[in-house]
C-alpha cells in the first residue's frame, strides 16, 4: 500500500462517528498491570485508565526521562501512588529477558499484561540480533517476554493484551521464507502488517495454551500517536489528517476494554474492534498458521516451542 493511500484511509473516526469508550468496573490494590510502550501516545493513555480504575501499574518504556515524566502523568490522573516505571529497549533481547526478570521479582502477581509496545520503519533496519526490526520489537520481543512471565500469567489468570491494527487485514500471509526482508524489496508498510497480523496470530496461539490465563488482540482505532515518525512523508500526512484521527485517550479505551471491562472476562481468542469483538484476518483463526508461527518464533529465540 502506498503511503499517500493509507493516510487517505486513515482520515475518519470510529463507525458512525461515535465515540466508545470502555467501562472498568474499580479493580483492587493488589491487581497489577503492566503496560509496555507506555512513555506515550496509547499505552501512556492504557496506563491511566488501568491506574484510575485502581490497578497498581507499572509503564515499560525505553526512554527513561520520559517514562518517569509518564509516571508523574498517571500519579497526577489516579491520585495514587501505585505506580512506577521500568526501561527496556525491544530491539535489544537481553533488556527483555531482564525486563521480564524485574517484573518477577516486583510482582508477585501479574493480573494484565498490555503489549502495546511498536514501531514502524520507512526503510529496514535489523536488531543486534540481526532481525529486521519491525517484526523483532513488534512481535519477538512481546513473544520472549510472555514467555517468560507465562507462569506468572497463569497463577494470576491475567489477561494478556496484543495491540494489532486493523492493517494486519493486508497481510495476505505470513512470509515464513522470508520473515526479515532480506530477499524481499522492503515496504515498511507491508513489514509492519505483517508484523501486526503476527500479534493476532500470537494473541490466538496464546489463548489455545494458557489454561487459566487469557489472550486477546485489539486494534486501537486510527490514532494520531508517533508511530510513523521515521517517515517525513508520513509525519506530514498524518499532521493533514490529524483532526479526523482519534485522540490516544480514545484509542485506548478497546485496550482498557479487553484488559480490564467486566464484559470481557473469560474472553479469550477474542479480536476487539470499537470495544467489540470482530472478525480478524481470516490467516489468524488457522490454527496450523498460528502454531507455525509459535515454532518459528521460538526458534528465532532459541526457545523450546
Amino acid at each position: 500500500m502506498r503511503p499517500l493511500k493509507m493516510i487517505a484511509r486513515l482520515g475518519r473516526r470510529l463507525v458512525g462517528g461515535e465515540e466508545v469508550h470502555a467501562v472498568l468496573p474499580v479493580l483492587p490494590e493488589e491487581h497489577t498491570a503492566v503496560v509496555t510502550g507506555a512513555s506515550s501516545g496509547i499505552g501512556l493513555e492504557t496506563a491511566v485508565g488501568l491506574a484510575v480504575a485502581g490497578a497498581r501499574v507499572v509503564l515499560v518504556g525505553r526512554n527513561p526521562a520520559r517514562t518517569e515524566q509518564a509516571v508523574a502523568r498517571v500519579k497526577e490522573a489516579c491520585g495514587h501512588e501505585r505506580v512506577e516505571a521500568l526501561r527496556a529497549d525491544f530491539a535489544k533481547l537481553d533488556e527483555v529477558r531482564g525486563l521480564a526478570d524485574q517484573l518477577l521479582d516486583r510482582c508477585d502477581r501479574i493480573d494484565v499484561l498490555v503489549h502495546n509496545a511498536g514501531l514502524w520503519h520507512h526503510e529496514r533496519k535489523v536488531t543486534a540480533q540481526g532481525f529486521e526490526e519491525t517484526i523483532g520489537v513488534n512481535h519477538l520481543a512481546p513473544f520472549l517476554l510472555t514467555h517468560r512471565l507465562f507462569d506468572r500469567l497463569e497463577q494470576s489468570s491475567a489477561r494478556v493484551v496484543s495491540v494489532s491494527s486493523r492493517l494486519h487485514v493486508t497481510a495476505t500471509a505470513f512470509d515464513f521464507e522470508d520473515p526479515h526482508w532480506e530477499r524481499r524489496r522492503y515496504r515498511g508498510l507491508s513489514a509492519y502488517a505483517e508484523s501486526k497480523l503476527a500479534n493476532v496470530l500470537f494473541a490466538n496461539g496464546l489463548a489455545r495454551r494458557f489454561e487459566t490465563a487469557t489472550s486477546t488482540s485489539v486494534h486501537p482505532g486510527d490514532v494520531a500517536t508517533d508511530v510513523t515518525r521515521d517517515s517525513r512523508l508520513l509525519t506530514l500526512g498524518m499532521s493533514v489528517v490529524r483532526k479526523s484521527l482519534l485522540t490516544p485517550t480514545e484509542g485506548a479505551q478497546c485496550s482498557l476494554h479487553a484488559a480490564a471491562a467486566d464484559a470481557t472476562r473469560g474472553q479469550t481468542g477474542t479480536y476487539y474492534v470499537e470495544c467489540a469483538a470482530a472478525p480478524p484476518n481470516p490467516i489468524a483463526l488457522d490454527t496450523a498458521v498460528q502454531d507455525r508461527l509459535w515454532s518459528w518464533s521460538a526458534s528465532e529465540l532459541g526457545l523450546d516451542a
